[in-house]
């Protein structure tokens, strides 16, 4: 295996493991530059990306590695100014859709990846709202829904949503200035800006388009200076009748460490989330993705994997990926337990995964608080609402005891547990946001 063909079954693999837009962000433009001793040294375009991908995708960029190449034992990076020039490769046939890749044909200005059209969106009672509101801003940008907050679980179709409104209202409306961003990298560009002295250049290129898209706004949270920019950046376009698209992991009255003037920005228009699609949504896109990849993958086929893959898209095209290598490289269509087998890794009873690490874990990173705290004796709102959401979980998910709830938190008497579980009953009931945070933190526990 060549280094290219390297590189590439890695990215085929990471892109269903992290966001479209985070990959667009940080995975551009990289290469495999040498295979040494057991020592894969990745070039990657500038310092940003260098710091991004120890930090956050080294684990899994590493284990995928190994995945691949047994001998490989660990991964570096270093900046290129230069990529060689790029031969195009013959890698087996579902890589080669996948690696069109969300980062390599965006358009250089705005942003966009051209293959993210309205077309492709399969719409169904779990995005029908959101995608009515997309479509509102596509027709009248600026003037409806603005800003236009959409929020769901990760693989969904927040990313897919938001390049087909820009790139809908760049066909319809070419002269309108879009740009398309990831909250991290308007985050290195405010850094940048900030230690180069060009903040004011920043400024004067945001508050100059005409529709602004940021993708997973979430990941500002905490990030003063970058809010800052942000809530300031935002006005100047509001004012103007500029329109302004978000999109997060979870409502804005759930994102930690986030200003409060932003946050009512955020829901000073209008909110729509995109829930887990069923059953018939499911079998459409897999139909839909089937079609693109000239793949006959049986009926039968499709409804196993619909049947059993229930938490976002990406896995749904994840699995579909799979059985068309299978069939590519052995040359007839798999049997049920081949497909079985190729599957079991991404097909599991959620009844069985799920434990009570798992729920606090899931509790604990949606409201951005450490493990400890959760089960300690702290009494601070920030703590006590999340607790009281475990309990309320163990509750639901585990049919945990009282007395076990509450000696599992701190040792405290089974009346704090049950007091905690009525309470959150009582909200979900009462508040349909406080539901979606609730299967929101669902989709974590089931989907880690």
């Amino acid at each position: 295996m060549t280094k290219e063909e390297l590189w590439q079954t890695v990215l085929s693999q990471l892109q269903f493991k992290i966001s479209p837009a985070n990959f667009a962000t940080w995975l551009k433009n990289t290469y495999v530059l040498a295979k040494n001793d057991g020592i894969v040294t990745i070039s990657v375009p500038n310092n940003f990306s260098k710091e991004w991908l120890e930090n956050k995708y080294h684990k899994t960029i590493l284990q995928i590695l190994r995945s691949i190449d047994e001998s490989i034992r660990d991964a570096s990076y270093t900046v290129e100014r230069s990529a060689p020039v790029k031969k195009e490769l013959s890698p087996p046939a579902p890589a080669s859709d996948q690696l069109e890749l969300q980062g390599v044909s965006t358009h250089r200005i705005t942003n966009l990846n051209p293959r993210y059209v309205f077309d492709n969106f399969i719409v169904g009672p779990f995005n029908e709202l959101a995608h009515a509101a997309a479509w509102a801003v596509v027709q009248n940008p600026g003037t409806v829904y603005n800003p236009l907050f959409v929020y769901g679980g990760v693989g969904l179709g927040k990313t897919h949503l938001l390049q087909a409104t820009g790139n809908q209202i760049s066909q319809e409306a070419p002269e309108k200035k879009i740009r398309y961003i990831s909250s991290e990298r308007f985050t290195s560009e405010v850094v940048t800006g900030i230690r180069n002295h060009t903040i004011n250049a920043f400024r004067a290129l945001y508050r100059d388009v005409d529709i602004l898209i940021i993708d997973d706004i979430q990941f500002l949270a905490g990030k003063d200076k970058t809010q800052e920019e942000l809530f300031h950046t935002f006005n100047a376009l509001h004012e103007k009748g500029k329109q302004v698209i978000f999109s997060s992991d979870r409502p804005p009255k759930a994102i930690p460490s986030l200003e409060e003037r932003l946050r009512s920005r955020f829901e000073g228009g209008m909110i729509a989330d995109i829930s887990l699609p069923d059953f018939e949504t499911r079998m459409a896109i897999l139909k839909i993705k089937t079609q693109e990849r000239e793949s006959p993958i049986s009926d039968e086929i499709c409804e196993y994997i619909a049947s059993n893959i229930h938490r976002n898209v990406r896995e749904l095209e994840g699995a579909l990926n799979r059985i068309i290598a299978f069939w590519r490289l052995h040359n007839r269509e798999p049997s049920l337990q081949d497909i079985k087998s190729m599957l079991k890794s991404v097909i599991h009873n959620p009844n069985k995964m799920v434990t009570p690490k798992k729920i606090i874990e899931a509790v604990s990173e949606f409201y951005d608080i450490k493990e400890k705290d959760i089960v300690a004796s702290s009494r601070k709102r920030e703590i006590v609402r999340p607790r009281q959401v475990a309990m309320y979980l163990f509750r639901q998910e585990l049919k945990s005891s009282f007395p076990f709830i509450g000696k599992k938190f701190g040792g405290r008497d089974h009346t704090t547990a049950m007091y905690a579980y009525d309470r959150v009953s009582k909200e979900v009931q009462e508040s349909e946001m406080f539901l979606d945070e609730i299967s929101l933190i669902r989709q974590r526990i089931y989907g880690g």
